[in-house]
């Protein structure tokens, strides 16, 4: 009988890994936006081996196909951000094509029918957040305007679904717009507005018309004190109106009285049920029957109520919650099993029947890979507290040697208005599984902990955000879960920005990555989409006003303070942070002579979608920071060009 073999005795991140980058997009889709029609459940999902295409899927009596054409790429502009790019009534699909932005209507087995006109310029008129009258007959959109005249226009439109292209402005007296929602008889249009310089999370306000062939009657303004966020509205199956708002600190919901606005609380708690409207359609709450059944944002992960009592299930991030005929339906991840189509039936006795019609496919990791994280509340300057998930790592095929610890990649969320996804990333995984740890950091300013902790960003982002990052770090390495000398930190856009300024201006982190990171803040104020044209007034200070608050947290003006090399990654086609961002911080470090590489992603824009630059992007990181921080990952990884 021979000798039971133990783990092997590698350094941390010299583990040798099942999951390559490949694996994080090989057959992988990112599952989108949920619509329940009759008894049919329609979807959309992103395909990285089609280069980030949207399709939309039908699944029928048991049997799934993709309704759209295949050239089709369903994807709004609207924000830049997108969401809502479509919408299913009665078996009949409209849908926007990412191309010009124009609205197309589609009967399964036919051809799309244009239903808004050419625009005057490229893409000029883009479109997003659907709603179907019942009769079918017109269709309710935000419509964004780029006609070359200063700022774009957000406004509401009724669109003939008959292809007369005779579309007609029902309402445009804001900045913004979203969710336009009609009553279940088609008498009644509610929807959100908000002006400069507030955000769709700082302070909203909720509409009210009545309908009537294509034009609104008597629109006023409904609920809203100036002071909370009211999001994703909508109507019960017997027409009673329902809202979230965090007026009372957590977006919980609420009931709408038509005529006078009074609120009364429907489902509430410490929790958060509606998330920050970065893109259009989100929906985490739902009327089925007599069940009121709504999404619990909980530290650990979602957790689902259903008339006020919590149910047991695997799901731990939920979004897109539909009703159906018996319950409801979403689309639903958790730590164990990657995003899927979840239907929940609702018994009369409060028992629960879930079901999964449609997964994507089969995980790509062996279960003994996979990390469930702790959740971590730690101390952070101005003697506050900052929230994170701490993923050890593991991989029970190797050990490290002796009293070696390991390095430790700490992660910035976007946004910055964000959150730390609760569900498993392969994109996470892939780190811990070769021996290096990961924390992904709920600073100051996350969703998730209530309106106090979000608003606790405002003035201070490049401040707060940061300490909380170099807190983490510190944190972990001093209870002797990560070696302080091989700390890194990565994160995208917002993130990116955060990356940037903590090797600035602190001494903690060994190395960095940023991706499409902000480096200048005036540049952004003055030089970005209008969705965001204006929140660093928020987040920094009124622009140009505060002009010296700027300067000041602006890494680009303090690269006398960067003596650690970087990674740097960014789009081409980037609208939101553009590429001249990244080139000036590659420049600076270059002309300091601090090691530096950059990645240039040609048709790329704010966020990977290509199956071929994700794998490319994941790999060049691992490899540089091996190269910087003395390991070598196991297996083959593309030789990166590092300017020193």
């Amino acid at each position: 009988m021979s000798a039971a073999v133990g783990p092997a005795v590698r350094p941390y991140g010299e583990w040798r890994s099942t999951i390559s980058a490949a694996s994080l997009v090989s057959g992988a889709v990112s599952v989108g936006e949920l619509r329940v029609d009759g008894d049919d459940l329609w979807w959309s999902e992103a395909r990285p081996d089609e280069g980030g295409r949207t399709a939309v899927m039908r699944r029928r009596d048991g049997r799934t196909e993709e309704i759209t054409p295949p050239d089709a790429y369903v994807r709004t502009l609207v924000h830049e951000y997108g969401g809502g790019a479509w919408q299913v009534a009665d078996n009949v699909l409209y849908y926007v094509e990412h191309s010009d932005q124009r609205i197309r209507r589609l009967v399964p087995g036919g051809s799309p029918v244009p239903l808004t006109p050419k625009p005057p310029s490229d893409r000029g008129h883009r479109h997003a957040d659907f709603g179907v009258s019942p009769d079918g007959r017109w269709l309710i959109a935000v419509r964004e305007r780029h006609d070359g005249l200063g700022e774009p226009v957000n406004e509401l439109v009724a669109v003939p679904t008959d292809g007369s292209l005779d579309v007609s402005v029902l309402w445009q007296g804001s900045d913004f717009v979203m969710a336009p929602r009609l009553s279940p008889d088609g008498r009644q249009l509610v929807w959100i507005s908000w002006d400069h310089p507030s955000m769709p999370w700082d302070v909203t306000e909720l509409w009210i018309a009545g309908f009537c062939d294509g034009r609104v009657i008597g629109p006023r303004e409904l609920v809203g004190d100036g002071a909370e966020a009211l999001c994703e509205p909508g109507w019960t199956p017997t027409g009673h109106l329902m809202v979230c708002t965090d007026r009372d600190e957590w977006w919980n919901l609420h009931r709408v009285d038509t005529e006078t606005g009074e609120l009364t609380p429907e489902l509430v708690g410490p929790f958060e049920i509606a998330t920050p409207p970065w893109v259009f359609g989100m929906q985490r709450w739902a009327v089925s029957g007599d069940h009121v059944v709504a999404v619990a944002g909980m530290p650990a992960g979602d957790e689902l109520v259903v008339d006020g009592r919590t149910l047991a299930i695997p799901d731990t991030s939920i979004t897109s919650m539909q009703a159906t005929s018996d319950g409801i339906a979403y689309v639903g991840a958790g730590w164990g099993h990657e995003p899927a189509i979840v239907t929940v039936r609702l018994g009369d006795h409060g028992g629960i029947e879930r079901e999964v019609p449609t997964t994507f496919r089969d995980l790509p990791i062996a279960a003994d890979l996979i990390v469930e994280p702790t959740p971590l509340t730690f101390a952070t300057d101005g003697d506050a507290v900052a929230h994170a998930l701490w993923f050890p790592p593991t991989n029970p095929a190797f050990v490290a040697p002796g009293n070696e610890r390991p390095p430790l990649l700490v992660l910035a969320h976007g946004g910055p208005t964000a959150q730390a996804r609760r569900q498993i990333q392969l994109g996470i995984l892939y780190w811990t599984s070769r021996g290096i740890g990961v924390v992904d950091v709920d600073y100051r300013g996350s969703t998730g902990y209530g309106r106090a902790y979000r608003r606790a960003l405002d003035g201070q982002w490049g401040v707060v955000d940061v300490a909380d990052c170099v807190a983490a770090a510190r944190h972990l390495a001093e209870r002797g879960d990560a070696d302080s000398d091989r700390l890194m930190i990565r994160g995208g856009s917002a993130g990116g920005f955060t990356v940037l300024s903590a090797l600035a201006f602190y001494d903690v982190f060994a190395v960095g990555a940023s991706r499409y990171g902000v480096a200048d803040l005036a540049a952004l104020a003055t030089d970005t989409h209008k969705f965001e044209a204006r929140y660093t007034d928020t987040l920094v200070g009124p622009w140009p006003d505060a002009r010296e608050v700027y300067e000041a947290r602006s890494p680009i003006h303090h690269v006398d303070g960067f003596d650690r090399p970087m990674i740097v990654l960014q789009g081409g086609e980037d609208r939101i942070v553009p590429p001249n961002q990244s080139e000036m911080i590659v420049a600076a470090l270059e002309a300091r002579g601090v090691p530096v590489a950059y990645l240039l992603f040609e048709g790329e824009q704010h966020g990977f979608r290509s199956a071929d630059n994700i794998v490319a992007a994941l790999e060049a990181e691992l490899a540089f920071f091996g190269e910087i921080l003395g390991f070598e990952p196991d297996g083959p990884l593309p030789t990166v060009e590092i300017r020193r």
